[in-house]
């Protein structure tokens, strides 16, 4: 409760107000039964006649009015101060999620972090709003018309109190059944999230593929289980009510036994059971609304656990310890002092093994491997989207632990293997690399990405609308503009890991040629599974199964290196066969 009391405290005076609104509502509730009596009793059935009826009913109208003022008041606050906690819970955990490594993301899968992000926490909106309109309003009205049914009776009132602690035991037992059910119901809505989401964004595959049955299916039985667990956990909250009806009319039925015997007697008058029999309503009623409470505090601890995990994990990979905050990268030198690495870290088998290597400012240098070798994990411990478990990876001659991660990013651009736009136009897009770049250098660095051509073919150029994850453009022209797109932050080292596999050959050459004539100062890497993407590098290292097992030129490597010539044989194999 601690870490929520800073969503508490910008609101904390319509957390105040709004319970103050409801105690008035209450007040005048418990006060009507009471007024209602004296109605019935003196100016009824004791003859005071009109006027006394009348100043009543004045009382009761005007306290309706303060009742109705108590009511407005109480939900105006609670939904202020709800929907501002859970604006502030919902920006912080999105913030958290921003911070998070790709190891931190690795642990949680999409639709359950976006579950998170709306479901959950608009459970936990709801449920503030309940407690601020029911928390005081409930045990309000349970102590206010157990004061009066003591005042107007002491031993009927007895009956009520026989009835209570059954009826608490009874809510208890069907709240503590409640709350794995709703667990497990969140977690089905985590599947059906990832299944929908999963579905929408890879549409155009599934619909090649002819796999729409195969879809429907998938969703059939996500949105079934969470049917079945939705149903599994409302089954035990339904008793709740027939639980409390059954109570109260038990209640009501022995209050107007036992009352009307007494009014028989002479010793209780009509006014007073009229007056007794609502209390019990309320007392009752009060106690449903207890049990809303609980029931929704299950639900909602639920969700809760679910916001914390990930309000409370732990980054793995901050700059809080970086020795070197201020510092840039200015030249573009890398070196690997015997690196290991791997995902998993309960593995045995390392993912990248005793890796040494240096890359000089400017040079151009190729990595090529079978697939699994380690070729994308190498590069992704520069921009430490990963790090090294062992050994040092150092950037101008200082670990790239040392340096802040918003300088060591901005110093490398980096196109990964799976090329990703947003939604909005090609220009916007672009401008991720620059926000203030002008259109001459836009179209400049879109011209040395070889993207400007099927740009300006467009209707709209480039303010032609991306589909989300650019979905309305080819593969090929999506890692044009990706390319454009890190060029734009000239950065010192520029990583191209298989970023041109959809690019045929010819249009893949005048991208290397501008790269050869641009970018001299710029160290750049290029991981590629085509031989012909990397011949022309200053050196190519080969990569197997996390070891470098050769390093040099082509001639050299063809000369020295068993493992790429086996590739080289086999592209060029391929190609002959081909043609």
């Amino acid at each position: 409760m601690k870490q929520y009391w800073k969503y508490v405290k910008p609101y904390l005076s319509a957390f105040i107000i709004g319970p103050v609104f409801m105690i008035v509502e209450v007040i005048g509730e418990v006060f009507m039964p009471f007024l209602l009596s004296k109605i019935i009793d003196n100016g009824i059935n004791g003859g005071r006649g009109i006027p006394f009826i009348a100043a009543m009913g004045i009382i009761m109208v005007v306290t309706a009015l303060i009742m109705m003022m108590g009511g407005v008041g109480g939900a105006y606050f609670a939904i202020k101060a709800s929907t501002g906690f859970s604006n502030d819970l919902r920006k912080d955990l999105f913030n958290k999620i921003q911070g998070f490594s790709f190891n931190n993301i690795d642990r949680y899968n999409t639709g359950s972090l976006i579950t998170r992000l709306t479901n959950d926490i608009t459970q936990i909106q709801n449920m503030i709003q309940m407690l601020l309109r029911m928390a005081l309003r409930s045990p309000g009205m349970l102590i206010g018309a157990l004061i009066m049914a003591f005042v107007l009776n002491p031993g009927l009132a007895l009956v009520i109190l026989c009835v209570l602690p059954l009826l608490s035991y009874a809510i208890y037992v069907i709240m503590k059944a409640a709350f794995p059910r709703f667990t497990a119901m969140q977690k089905k809505l985590d599947a059906l999230n990832m299944t929908t989401q999963e579905n929408l964004t890879n549409i155009r595959v599934v619909k090649s593929f002819v796999r729409e049955k195969h879809e429907e299916d998938k969703f059939k039985k996500a949105n079934t289980d969470l049917k079945d667990s939705t149903v599994n956990a409302l089954n035990v909250v339904i008793f709740t009510m027939p639980v409390m009806t059954i109570a109260m009319n038990i209640t009501t039925l022995a209050v107007v036994w036992f009352g009307g015997n007494q009014i028989v007697a002479g010793s209780m008058s009509t006014g007073v059971l009229s007056a007794f029999v609502n209390y019990i309503v309320q007392i009752l009623m009060s106690l449903m609304m207890v049990s809303f409470i609980v029931l929704n505090s299950s639900r909602t601890l639920a969700s809760a656990k679910r916001v914390n995990e990930v309000l409370n994990t732990e980054i793995d990979l901050t700059d809080e310890k970086s020795r070197h905050k201020d510092a840039s990268v200015r030249y573009g030198k890398i070196e690997y002092k015997g690196v290991y690495f791997k995902y998993y870290k309960n593995n045995e088998k390392w993912v990248l093994e005793n890796i040494s290597l240096v890359i000089n400012p400017g040079e151009t240098v190729g990595i090529i491997g079978s697939t699994g070798s380690g070729k994308s994990s190498l590069v992704q411990l520069i921009p430490r989207l990963y790090d090294a478990d062992r050994g040092e990876v150092l950037v101008d001659g200082v670990n790239v632990k040392d340096y802040s991660l918003e300088n060591l990013r901005n110093g490398v651009g980096i196109v990964l293997q799976k090329n990703v736009l947003f939604s909005g136009t090609i220009e916007e897009n672009l401008k991720w690399g620059n926000n203030d770049a002008d259109t001459d250098e836009i179209t400049r660095y879109a011209e040395s990405a070889q993207a400007h051509g099927f740009i300006s073919m467009l209707e709209k150029g480039y303010n032609t609308e991306l589909g989300q994850g650019g979905v309305n453009v080819s593969g090929g022209q999506k890692q044009r503009l990706c390319i454009a797109r890190t060029l734009l932050k000239k950065p010192k080292i520029l990583i191209l890991d298989d970023s041109t596999s959809a690019v045929d050959t010819a249009t893949e050459a005048k991208i290397r040629e501008c790269f050869k004539n641009n970018l001299k100062k710029t160290t750049k890497i290029i991981i590629a599974q085509r031989i012909s993407s990397v011949i022309d590098a200053d050196r190519i290292i080969v990569l197997d199964d996390g070891r470098i097992v050769g390093m040099g030129n082509h001639s050299e490597l063809m000369q020295s290196c068993d493992a790429y010539t086996e590739i080289y044989y086999s592209q060029t194999d391929k190609k002959e066969t081909a043609s």
